[in-house]
This record gives structure tokens, sequence and C-alpha cells, in this order.
């Protein structure tokens, strides 16, 4: 693979930018209408479930594009209380998530989702006041739909997109007075704008805000979209402020700020069943689950850089969940299969924010390797039960993808989730709410001449490890 590529228009060929299946796939009647349904239909829909919820607080929610936090992935669980409550609870929001290659896209609409987010989210910030420079993508990973980026970028603009491989030990990229430059054959290139999905601690190389305009700024990265220490944060203050409008963003209870040496006794405090997470990890990586003395054990022994790590609460199966304050929460998990084995699934909703509000831009599924246990055996491995990303680290760093275990938003695949109009509507509410806090979060980190709050930052997140990595 090419560390730098001119990627010129008219080359975007669904072939390069969605899986194979994908192609052949029909979009499920009840997504696509729900795909179509504005946001005031969503809001009357989501108010008449809900008749706490302020239907101005709900209006203003969606149809308002926050500051910095224009394009977000939520992932989330599909849970029931033990009363039979059952809800979106958002487990992680991403700030460069992938799912473009895993949507359905309908007949003479290939550019899909793609052209969605370049459209309605990237071209409105070519209309702001920028240096002088070309547009990029700039990826570690994911070429599939990163090269797809740029491709619709270059078809919608008209000019030459460079991509490039921006990993923290290349020297492809480097910043001159806040504006990004990137090194081809022939030297140095201005970047006036970029396209960014670098995941793997994009702050190292990419500072918090820059003179190129970023979709999405890492400053979102640190406030919660690649932090789930500040993203847990962020969720605490956004419900104090949105309980008055009678707004909840649900999420496993979460600890925050815990050391190594702590751990156990947050686990023990859960009932001996938890999840325990590096805060900077993503794709997967860095999260244990924690349901017998020696998974605990085993995760006791890692060697991890970081100093800080978050507990949350485990939705395991009716017998073995954390013991949280309030309900217990339960997976619901698929539909039983051929075999009678139910498989825990997470749901990823992409969404985009134009100038005008929030749009829903895709959405995928993914299961587990292993059927979901009504008890747990001695020695069981449950990351197997519950591990849903499709994420594979290699030794050398390199990541590969097991799509056997997508699940499509088609004709064959939906109506194994179990999940109905109601339910997409509480995701997409879910994860709207979730991009609004971490941008409220965002915003508090900024002064009032546009500068990052480096100070309050690591205050809020006082990581030292963190601190060295942050340029």
């Amino acid at each position: 693979m090419h560390e730098v590529e001119l990627i010129k228009p008219g080359s975007f060929a669904p072939e390069d930018h969605y899986y194979p299946r994908v192609q052949n796939a029909q979009l499920h009647p009840l997504v696509r209408f729900f795909m179509s349904l504005s946001n005031e239909r969503l809001a009357k829909r989501y108010c008449h479930l809900h008749p706490e919820a302020d239907p101005d607080a709900v209006n203003e929610l969606l149809n308002t594009s926050p500051q910095f936090f224009k394009w977000a992935g939520a992932d989330l669980f599909h849970a029931t209380t033990e009363h039979g409550v059952r809800r979106n609870v958002i487990i992680e929001t991403n700030s460069s998530p992938s799912g473009q290659k895993s949507m359905p896209y309908e007949d003479g609409r290939e550019f899909g989702g793609y052209q969605k987010i370049i459209e309605r989210s990237f071209l409105p910030l070519l209309k702001r006041r920028l240096p002088q420079g070309a547009l990029a993508v700039v990826a570690d990973k994911n070429p599939m739909e990163t090269r797809g980026y740029a491709a619709t970028i270059a078809e919608l603009t008209g000019e030459d997109v460079w991509w490039v491989h921006c990993t923290a030990d290349n020297n492809r990229v480097r910043f001159t007075d806040g504006v990004m430059e990137i090194r081809n054959d022939d030297g140095w290139v201005p970047i006036r704008a970029a396209f960014r999905y670098v995941t793997q601690q994009p702050w190292n190389r990419i500072p918090p805000l820059a003179k190129t305009k970023f979709l999405n700024p890492v400053l979102v990265c640190l406030c919660g979209g690649r932090n789930k220490l500040m993203a847990a944060k962020a969720y605490d203050f956004f419900n104090a402020w949105a309980q008055d409008a009678g707004l909840e963003l649900k999420t496993p209870e979460t600890i925050w700020d815990v050391g190594k040496h702590e751990v156990p006794l947050w686990v023990e405090r859960m009932g001996g069943v938890a999840v325990v997470k590096v805060p900077y990890a993503n794709a997967g990586q860095g999260v244990y689950t924690i349901t017998s003395p020696r998974e605990l054990d085993a995760f006791m022994e890692t060697e991890e850089a970081y100093d800080l790590f978050i507990v949350q609460g485990l939705i395991g199966n009716r017998n073995w969940s954390s013991r949280t304050q309030g309900s217990r929460l339960y997976q619901v998990g698929t539909v039983p299969s051929k075999n009678n084995n139910i498989y825990v699934a997470d749901i990823r909703f992409m969404v985009g924010a134009a100038p005008d509000g929030f749009y829903p831009v895709a959405i995928y599924s993914r299961r587990a390797r292993e059927p979901l246990a009504e008890n747990l055996e001695p020695g069981q491995d449950s990351w197997g039960m519950l591990g849903t990303n499709l994420s594979v680290k290699h030794e050398d760093g390199s990541f590969t993808t097991e799509p056997q275990r997508l699940l499509l938003m088609d004709n064959r695949d939906f109506n194994k989730l179990g999940l109905g109009l109601d339910d997409l509507t509480e995701a997409y509410l879910q994860t709207v709410m979730s991009v609004r806090a971490i941008d409220d979060m965002a915003k508090r980190l900024v002064n009032s001449k546009g500068a990052f709050r480096r100070r309050l930052f690591f205050e809020l997140n006082p990581d030292d490890v963190l601190s060295e990595e942050v340029i």
C-alpha cells in the first residue's frame, strides 16, 4: 500500500469501497423507511414514546449543528432490565467511525453515505476562511472506506485529493504554523482542509486544533470521541443539563479515574462482574470483560502504558450481569438461531451534522463470535460471548477485520436483530445525545481566542502518560 496517493475525479468504483456482499444486498424496507424520515417526524415519534421529554428540547437537539463534532458513530447494546424495560445503551462514541462499506445502497446511488457525509458535512467547511492549499484524506487504517471518501471529495469538488497513510511512525505529515503539510515524492504540500480517519492516538501527530480545517478536529477525540474517560464525564454533564428537558443519555454505570490497583475493589463492588477499559484504546483493543477471578488476575498481569482506567457495568445475561446502581441490564441479543443460540450484537449508528442539524448516515451490526451462555462455566472466556468489534490487530500493529460476523441492514440479516422502527429511533436519539455531550465538552475546552485549554483538560483527565502524547 502506497503511503501517499493522488485520487482524481471519476475514480469512485463501488467494488473498491463496499464489501462484496453489500453490493448485492437490498436495504430492508423498514430501515429504508426510517432513513427517509425527517427530524421533525422522528422527534414527534420520540416524544410520543417519551411523554416526559420536552418537544422543544428534542427538536432543538436534532436541528442544531454541533460546533466541532460533525461526524460520528455510536456503538449501542440493545438491553433490557429485570422488569423487561428495553433500552438502547451507549457503549462508546467514535469520532472516526467505520460503516460506509457495510451499508447497502440503492440502485444508481453507489456513492451512498459517502456522498451524504461529504456533501452535507465536509463541503460546508470549505466555505469558511481557510489557508491556501489542497484537499486531503488522512488515515491510519481502513483504506477501503477512506479511499472512498477521497474519491467522493474529488468527484464533488472536481479537485485532485491527496490520500495519506498517517501513522505515528511515518514522516508524511507535519504542521507549519498550524497548517498541515503532507510529503509526496516532490516535497511538502500544504492542505487547507482534510477528512480525518486517524484512530490510534491521533493527538500524538495532529494537534487538537489547527488552521487546516478537519472533519473532525482532534479536539473531539480528546473530549470523548477517542477518550472513554472524558466521554463518561461529558455524558454525566449532559445528563445533568438534560434532566429538566426529560432527556437522558443511557450508559452503563461508569467509574472513572481508576488506578490499576483500585480495579479489583470496583470489580468487587459490581459483584465480581465488570468491564475494565483503557480509556484511549479503540477497535476492540484495551477492553477487558471480567466475570471471574481468573479474568481479573489476567487483567492485573497485563502491562498497560497509561495510568488511569474506567470500570463499567457489564451487560451480560440475566444470571451474570454487573450489580450496579439502578436496574441491572441484560443483553437482548439476536433472535435465536436454528440451533437455538442467541448472540450478543451491537448496533453501530453513524450520523452526520449539516448546518441545519443532524441526519442518519449508516447502520450496521456486529455479533460476537460465540453464543450467549445462560450460566458461566469455570474458565469460560467471556470476551468470546461479548466482544463484537470486527477489528483484529496483528503483531506488526496492522489491522484486519472479520466480516463474517457483520450483520447488514438488508432483507436477510436485519430480521435477526429483532429491532423495530422505534428501536432505530431510540438509537438515533441516543447517538445524537452522545455527540452533543462530547461537543459541549469540546466547547468548554476552547478559550475565547479559539485555543485549546490544555491545563483544564489535564485537570479533568489527569493522566501523565497521555499528557506527554498530546502535541
